[in-house]
């Protein structure tokens, strides 16, 4: 059974679609001269595509294994992370565009929580405690009081 089979280079350092106008012609012929029933070229902002139908699983085997082949995957403008060689179309099945990569994940990729609002607190109503009241027992030598007394015990 015929199988699709992709190669997807994303832009890098320079741009996929210079990547495109010097291996097109090479991936084309290797493609066509290896069995390919068919082929075609599909881009986006985020690179290109080369999808290509092999009868056979030996026929993209072969295909890849191409000296020229090989060589336009190793001058891909991004050799790290921008080539994908996969079985089917660009973006899965039934897929009307090729998929766009996802950005890769990074420590700054989660939102961190939002800061707790800092309670307020009314100083305009607040006037200084009576120290009888604040627990404070105030002595002789307190300036203006007189001695707390103390109430009667209850027998």
């Amino acid at each position: 059974m015929a199988e699709w089979w992709s190669i997807e280079v994303l832009h890098g350092e320079s741009s996929a679609f210079r990547w495109q106008e010097q291996h097109d012609s090479a991936l084309i012929e290797a493609a066509l001269t290896n069995g390919a029933l068919d082929g075609a070229w599909h881009a986006g902002s985020w690179g290109v595509i080369f999808e290509v139908l092999f009868g056979t699983e030996e026929q993209w085997q072969a295909f890849r294994n191409l000296p020229a082949v090989r060589a336009a995957l190793d001058a891909v403008p991004d050799p790290v992370n921008g080539l994908l060689v996969y079985r089917g179309r660009g973006g899965g099945a039934d897929a009307r565009k090729p998929r766009r990569p996802k950005p890769a994940p990074a420590a700054s990729a989660v939102s961190l929580p939002e800061p707790e609002a800092e309670p307020l607190v009314d100083l305009t109503g607040i006037s200084p405690q009576d120290p009888a009241e604040a627990g404070m027992a105030a002595g002789p030598a307190s300036a203006g009081h007189a001695p707390l007394e103390t109430p009667p015990s209850q027998p």
